[in-house]
C-alpha cells in the first residue's frame, strides 16, 4: 500500500508558475511509476505527465510539452511537477497516482495506476 498527498496547488495569474508535489508514504516510492492527470470542471480526466521508476522516462502530452516538467526525488519519496507559463485552460483539479509495473505504453491510462491521490486545485486567471 501507498498514500499519495498532493500539495502546491493555488491561484495564479496567467503565465505564472507553480510546482505541484505528490508525497508517498508507506512504500518505497522508487518503486512505482508515477503519473499526474488534471480534470477541469465538466470535462473528463486528461493524463498530463509521467515518469519512470528511476526518472529516465518521461512522457507528457502534448499540451504541456515544454511547460511543465516532471521530476522525482526518490530520497524524498516525491514527485514534482513544475508548471511555467501557466493558462487559463490549465486550469483543473490535478492528481497524482502511482503503480508498482513498470513503465509500459499505457502510462498515460489513469486506469492502469493503482493508487491515486485526492487532488489539489489549480486555478490560471487571465
Amino acid at each position: 500500500q501507498v498514500q499519495l498527498v498532493e500539495s502546491g496547488g493555488g491561484l495564479v495569474q496567467a503565465g505564472g508558475s507553480l510546482r505541484l508535489s505528490c508525497a508517498a508514504s508507506g512504500r518505497t516510492f522508487s518503486s512505482y511509476t508515477v503519473a499526474w492527470f488534471r480534470q477541469a470542471p465538466g470535462k473528463e480526466r486528461e493524463f498530463v505527465a509521467a515518469i519512470s521508476k528511476s526518472g529516465g522516462i518521461t512522457a507528457y502530452t502534448d499540451s504541456v510539452k515544454g511547460r511543465f516538467t516532471i521530476s522525482r526525488d526518490n530520497a524524498k519519496n516525491t514527485v514534482y511537477l513544475q508548471m511555467n507559463s501557466l493558462k487559463p485552460e490549465d486550469t483543473a483539479v490535478y492528481y497524482c497516482a502511482a503503480d508498482p509495473r513498470g513503465w509500459s505504453n499505457t502510462y498515460s491510462n489513469y486506469g492502469f495506476y493503482s493508487y491515486r491521490g485526492q487532488g489539489t486545485q489549480v486555478t490560471v486567471s487571465s
